[in-house]
């Protein structure tokens, strides 16, 4: 069988394995890499994931994409190694849950990601000899979680990205005290700014002697770990019926990962994308005119604050479209079948604060910023759809981080303190070092000529 070929969504590149588009993370012409087909995991093979481990699962998805390319007993070691955490699913009524996919070492739903990708990125680049220089932006979770993975691998090296006054000092400090191969940077701008930053860097030739390669999820080797968790929780909580994902959205690398799931064969009734108040997705479902938001709103669900999804050119692709880097739409998608799989919704930050009271009060379910947006993305879903408003009817919100993440508007809103995890709570005790920097693409061009060049 041959392996599963990955295409540019500007459709301007060759195809390539998925060892090539995981080294090169963008693709030549700019565009993002996704497959030209989509395996399919049967419904006897979906039914065989409930008495498998979180690692095996990952090993049948993955291997669908990579055939031979990593040997068989070779891959199934990288997932048990990249995996050896617990992925909770926390009942709250009826058949309604909440994923909570911050037991990691960061904390944070990224490492699901970050994990397998650096294994398997270490393993391709073991077999050529070669070296890698990680470029990444981040909003909140992917940087920490991205470090924290690659941290003390000998042939790559990885910088950062933050925008300053957008990241809790928690996140900052998962970044900033691990040292080695990794470099963070404090960019004085927004996460827009950092991840164009980055994209700029791939297209620039005066950098092209430095092996530049990606993590954020435009690397299609961040996004296919991230539809395993889909199958998990579908394996332990349903059996025949289909099942309502409520996904909260910025840069939509999770819920994308989740409609490749669905696209493979998981039985799936509804995706809804939940964002914060930076709205240009939820506001294309209802108007068909997508637009950038410019600069992006600041939210408290800091890692959602995204005016340009990097992702929205795969979403576009998955239905039919084509979108280019710069958001402009070159073809339509098909929305009205787009609209049959997913509802989109906007939620502020007052809206935000009130679900986390509310869901602490009546049910004791302590939620982060961004876990609140999916959690209220659902209830307004169920509120508008009574048809889905059963009891029978299995939904599960993903926690894409851990409330203690978040003290500041834990405290603000729940006057408590929520427990620190043994990971984080080491991080407090550590020492900071990054670099500030300003909003300036030469003087960044600059410093990776001088340190890496």
């Amino acid at each position: 069988m041959n392996p599963i070929l990955f295409t540019s969504t500007n459709l301007r590149a060759q195809a390539v394995t998925f060892r090539e588009a995981l080294l090169k993370g963008l693709a030549p012409d700019h565009g993002l890499y996704m497959p030209k087909e989509m395996p399919v995991i049967s419904a006897q093979e979906i039914r065989m994931f409930s008495d498998m481990p979180y690692s095996e699962i990952a090993f049948t998805v993955l291997r669908k994409f990579l055939n031979d390319q990593i040997p068989d007993d070779v891959l199934m070691a990288l997932a048990h190694d990249a995996y050896n955490f617990s992925i909770p699913l926390e009942r709250v009524y009826e058949r309604k849950y909440v994923m909570r996919l911050d037991h990691g070492p960061t904390a944070s739903f990224k490492d699901f990601a970050a994990r397998m990708m650096a294994r398997m990125m270490q393993y391709f680049l073991k077999q050529e000899n070669r070296s890698l220089l990680i470029l990444t932006a981040t909003s909140g979770d992917t940087g920490s979680a991205i470090a924290n993975a690659f941290y003390g691998l000998e042939n790559i090296k990885v910088v950062v990205l933050f925008p300053e006054k957008e990241v809790s000092a928690r996140q900052r400090k998962q970044m900033t005290t691990l040292g080695k191969n990794t470099q963070i940077i404090a960019l004085d701008g927004k996460f827009d700014d950092c991840q164009a930053f980055v994209k700029r860097a791939f297209a620039d030739p005066a950098l092209a002697s430095l092996n530049l390669s990606s993590a954020n999820s435009i690397n299609i080797g961040r996004l296919l770990p991230q539809s395993v968790y889909y199958f998990y929780a579908f394996s332990r909580l349903a059996k025949n019926e289909s099942i309502i994902f409520s996904v909260p959205s910025g840069n939509f690398g999770d819920m994308m990962g989740g409609l490749l799931a669905m696209r493979m064969g998981l039985p799936v009734k509804k995706f809804i994308i939940a964002t914060n108040e930076n709205d240009a997705f939820p506001k294309f479902m209802q108007t068909g005119n997508y637009k950038i938001i410019v600069p992006s709103v600041n939210c408290i669900s800091s890692a959602m604050n995204v005016g340009h999804p990097s992702n929205m050119s795969r979403l576009f692709a998955l239905y039919g479209g084509v979108m280019d880097e710069r958001g402009n739409i070159l073809r339509p998608p098909q929305r009205e079948i787009m609209r049959r799989d997913i509802y989109s919704t906007s939620v502020t930050d007052d809206e935000t604060r009130a679900t986390i009271k509310e869901a602490f009060d009546t049910y004791r379910l302590l939620l982060e910023p961004h876990g609140a947006v999916a959690w209220a993305g659902l209830q307004r879903y169920l509120n508008e759809n009574r048809i889905d408003d059963t009891k029978d009817r299995i939904c599960v919100t993903l926690e894409t981080a851990h409330p203690a993440k978040f003290p500041e508007q834990i405290r603000e809103i729940l006057s408590i303190d929520p427990e620190l995890p043994d990971s984080l709570a080491e991080v407090e005790k550590k020492q900071e070092s990054f670099v500030e920097m300003g909003n300036d693409y030469d003087d960044f061009r600059e410093f990776l000529k001088r340190k890496y060049g």
